[in-house]
């Protein structure tokens, strides 16, 4: 496998995402925590803007 030019089958790409330092193997880290989203509720004024969407459409 060359280092110098793109892959140009499906075998030498999966061979050269395979081929990874060592070091980074070890630096794997857990996904970070994902945060809530904040609540929300429908209010008039977005209501508004799809009324007339069905005679819109």
């Amino acid at each position: 496998m060359s280092t110098l030019t793109e892959p140009e089958t499906i075998g030498e790409l999966i061979a050269d995402c395979a081929d990874l330092p060592a070091e980074l193997h070890t630096q794997a880290s857990a996904p970070a925590t994902p945060k809530a989203a904040p609540s929300w509720t429908v209010d008039e004024r977005c209501h508004a803007q799809v009324a007339d969407l069905d005679a819109y459409v």
